[in-house]
């Protein structure tokens, strides 16, 4: 029987770190820091067994990384993810890559994405959402004007996630798009319910239904169920409405999680209660998470790529916090327990079982 590895893909402000254990996850090994002192915002595990690490140096700017060997040496790809000469934009940073059939999305700020068919040799951008009409109606969240999230799906569509923009959805590989955001509240604006404007916190979606969608929002929780057309707000039974990640089951896509946070103005976790809030309905009824989670004095923010589920017969889930703890659970939720401590601030962490 092969044995499988799990892999914990760690982005953090000073830098990049792997953790690795076998299928029973109660023993981590953790590699790193690779990049010393580069904010590394994501690393995605790609198909081809390559892990890709979006970085950004406060001396060279955004850069781009890849691994061929789980990470024991790093290939910095020459051509840099640019506008078109003569453009008056610049990549501020790298927020987001993704796997798309054969090709590599980036996400970055400026908002836009960029798309390499050739591994992130070279990159073109998908002008048709730079120069989007509503593009003046956009503008920065307190991270920037990024897109932080790039969700394609299994029947062609591909949405976006913006800050602060909205989710916006193109059906024809990138060229068009249109924005989906439909019930979303924007409570920030003098229109509470603008067609664009809405900041988009986290995108993700059902493993195997295209058209349903969930979103952590700057002012709620929201499901659609015909891929953006309408939102339903699903926040009632959380603590707030704020909050930065969310997650699906890769085997119940029924089931997500959330990490409420007491407000845009105090970025913690309610009342110092560490919690995991879990639905198993598409966010009809919630749940509070807390076995193994300390319950007072436990005051932490989650970014919105710092949680991320792997996809064992028994899924675990891991959160990263702004303390530098890594959380960890076996058994989808119902047990918790600190697997690293004492890390640089979490960015982002994705999840890849190996064979």
């Amino acid at each position: 029987m092969v044995m499988k590895k799990i892999l914990l893909l760690i982005g953090t402000r000073k830098g990049a770190f792997i953790a690795s254990s076998d299928e029973g996850r109660r023993e981590w090994k953790l590699a790193g820091p690779f990049f010393k002192g580069v904010q590394v915002n994501h690393m995605a595990w790609l198909p081809d067994g390559v892990i890709a690490a979006a970085g950004t140096s406060s001396w060279w700017g955004p850069g781009f990384q890849v691994s061929r060997d789980l990470g024991k040496t790093w290939e910095e790809k020459d051509k840099r993810i640019t506008f078109a000469e003569g453009s008056d934009q610049s990549v501020e940073r790298i927020w987001s890559l993704v796997a798309s059939g054969g090709d590599l999305l980036a996400g970055v700020d400026p908002a836009t994405v960029f798309r390499s068919g050739d591994g992130g040799e070279t990159w073109s951008e998908l002008t048709g959402l730079g120069e989007h009409s509503t593009r003046d109606q956009w503008f920065p969240g307190a991270g920037g004007l990024m897109v932080h999230a790039i969700l394609p799906r299994a029947d062609g569509q591909l949405f976006v996630g913006i800050s602060a923009a909205g989710v916006f959805r193109s059906v024809d590989d990138g060229a068009n798009w249109s924005p989906r955001n439909s019930g979303v509240r924007a409570d920030f604006l003098p229109d509470k319910f603008p067609e664009v404007g809405q900041c988009v916190h986290c995108l993700t979606g059902h493993p195997t239904e295209a058209e349903v969608l969930y979103q952590q929002n700057h002012c709620g929780v929201y499901r659609t169920e015909n891929g953006g057309m309408e939102w339903t707000d699903i926040t009632e039974g959380l603590p707030s409405r704020f909050g930065f990640p969310i997650a699906v089951h890769p085997h119940a896509g029924d089931t997500i999680y959330v990490v409420p946070e007491e407000s845009d103005q105090n970025r913690v976790t309610c009342g110092g209660a560490f919690r995991v809030f879990r639905s198993k309905n598409r966010g009809a009824t919630w749940e509070p998470l807390t076995r193994g989670l300390p319950q007072v004095n436990a005051h932490q923010n989650v970014l919105r790529a710092a949680m991320a589920m792997d996809a064992c017969d028994e899924a675990g889930i891991y959160v990263g916090t702004q303390g530098g703890q890594l959380l960890a659970s076996r058994d989808a939720g119902d047990h918790w327990e600190t697997i690293l401590n004492w890390l640089p601030p979490v960015f982002s962490i994705e999840a890849a079982v190996v064979e």
